[in-house]
Formats: C-alpha cells, structure tokens, sequence
C-alpha cells in the first residue's frame, strides 16, 4: 500500500508525523532533506516508539575523543530507551544477539537514492531488536510511504 502522508512543504526538517496505514501505525520524519519511516511499535516491549527523541550518532575512538553526527538518525524508545536507528531499524543497547529483518529505505525526489540497510554505525555493537522500516519517497511534492514489503511492486 502506498500513502501520500503530507506535502513535502509542510514538512519542515526536524518534523514527526505518527499516521496510520491500513492497521499500522508509522513514524514519518523528516531530517534535513531526507524522509524515513519506521513502524511505530518498539520490537523491546511494544512501547510507542516514535514518541520517542531523536538524537544524533556519538562516536568515539577513545578518551578524549568524541565526535557527533550532523543528523538526528537515531530514535530513542520512550520507555527503556532502547536506540534504533531510523534507516534500517537496527537497535543499539543491549547484548549483540540476532536481529530481526529490516527493510531498506530509500527517498526519491527525480531519482532513485538507496539506503542499503547495513552496518551505519561500525563502532557500535548491534542489539538484538530491529524496527520494520517503510520505503519513503517524494513524488510530485508529496511524501509517500510504502507499506509492501520491499517498497516495489
């Protein structure tokens, strides 16, 4: 199923709409110029997990040594904090134990970009839930999300 959600103007960077396709409740943000869509139920313990805060990516090589990422791309669940992160649904807290499937995101606006869903965050250990993911694009001035598997016909 693809759902236009909103126009791309009244979206501004920054924003969050929780809507509802079909009998699923999504996440939409919006982070500078890129669109993703996660569902909105943390796999931890069913928790709203798009009520959540957004937060950028910290990495470190050691003492002394931190470094912040330009974007807000990871969603903090609001019950037990659980991190995951909003292009492929990956959590990050928690032992390292098999994750869930995700599905790849991507933003079209004219042309294809693909957010292959992979290791993003390379100094963190994955935790074992991964958020369902939706393929988001912008076609015409309006962002779609799609809900089939895979976002393709």
């Amino acid at each position: 199923m693809r759902v236009a959600v909103a126009r791309v103007a009244d979206f501004q960077p920054g924003e969050r709409r929780i809507v509802r396709v079909g009998r699923r409740s999504i996440g939409v943000f919006r982070v500078g110029e890129k669109f993703y869509a996660i569902n909105n139920h943390c796999p931890h313990m069913s928790g709203p997990l798009c009520l959540g805060r957004t937060l950028p990516h910290l990495s470190s090589s050691g003492p002394g040594d931190t470094r912040l990422a330009e974007d807000d791309t990871l969603l903090a669940c609001p019950w037990h904090g659980w991190e995951y992160d909003l292009a492929t649904g990956q959590s990050f807290l928690g032992p390292g134990e098999k994750p869930a499937r995700a599905l790849d995101v991507s933003v079209q606006s004219g042309h294809t970009v693909n957010e292959d869903a992979v290791m993003r965050f390379p100094d963190r250990v994955p935790g074992p839930y991964v958020a369902e993911t939706f393929t988001v694009d912008v076609e015409d001035d309006y962002v779609i999300v799609d809900t089939r598997q895979g976002g393709t016909s």
